[in-house]
């Protein structure tokens, strides 16, 4: 059975949202057993069906989830403007985020141990889904999902899904700087480790501090950490040969605000 994390967040009644664990798929190990990673090594027959399954629990259509090909940037798409892919989850369109206006649409993104970040503006007319790992957090893939989303930022509700935790995501002086570049404030959240030059890094509250100095103030989740929990995540720090979690947004097309 199919176990889905869902968002514990103040998002309207219209808007649905998800993030996938590793349970209730089809495919065997390493990648067991829900991978949704087209470009793992993993029989291609699996992904498929794993990704019907996933798209069947939430009630929706595979051709309504939109993709696009992650690369650790900046850059945001709106799904109004992306193709259906064929085959599912393979396209060639570079990005790491999705905005939709659009009621029936899901925005997707994968991860293995970056953090996935949900938006959905309060009135239901907006939503965004980001893929922030720190070479994306630190140049601003949030600050240019929410620009996309054309909604006061005070008007935006966040979710931070799992990723790598803030005790087991060790950095060297290049990531911490790369942050303290942006906002001198984030140094607050490296931990020196006994090797010079290395540091422990809390991504969840820097994304806090990003998301903070645009305006959003109700930001929920950062409970869980991909590394330390292997029955319900991949990781790819933790092995590099493992499968891919989705996190899922979407305005519903059958229902209001009300």
């Amino acid at each position: 059975m199919v176990a889905l994390i869902q968002p514990d967040w103040a998002a309207p009644p219209n808007v649905h949202a998800a993030m996938t664990t590793r349970r209730g798929g089809v495919s065997r190990e390493p990648y067991d057993e829900l991978n949704l990673g087209y470009a793992t090594q993993d029989d291609r027959a699996s992904v498929v069906e794993n990704e019907r399954i996933v798209a069947s629990t939430m009630g929706v259509q595979t051709d309504a989830i939109r993709w696009v090909y992650q690369v650790h940037g900046v850059d945001v798409h709106h799904a109004e403007s992306l193709p259906v892919n064929a085959p599912l989850g393979a396209t060639t369109i570079t990005g790491d985020a999705i905005v939709s206006h659009t009621p029936g649409l899901v925005c997707g993104i994968k991860i293995a141990d970056c953090m996935p970040v949900l938006f959905a503006a309060r009135d239901g007319s907006a939503v965004g889904a980001a893929h922030a790992g720190w070479r994306g957090l630190s140049g601003g893939v949030l600050e240019n999902t929410v620009a996309a989303m054309r909604t006061d930022p005070g008007e935006i509700v966040a979710w931070m899904g799992p990723c790598i935790g803030p005790k087991a995501f060790e950095v060297g002086d290049d990531v911490r700087d790369a942050f303290i570049k942006h906002d001198a404030r984030a140094a607050a959240h490296f931990s020196p480790r006994s090797t010079p030059g290395k540091f422990l890094c809390d991504l969840y509250s820097i994304a806090r501090l990003r998301l903070a100095a645009m305006g959003i103030d109700e930001v929920t989740g950062g409970d869980y950490c991909t590394f330390a929990q292997p029955e319900l995540f991949f990781s790819h720090r933790r092995n590099p040969l493992t499968g891919r979690m989705a996190a899922f947004v979407r305005i519903d097309a059958h229902r209001d605000t009300a």
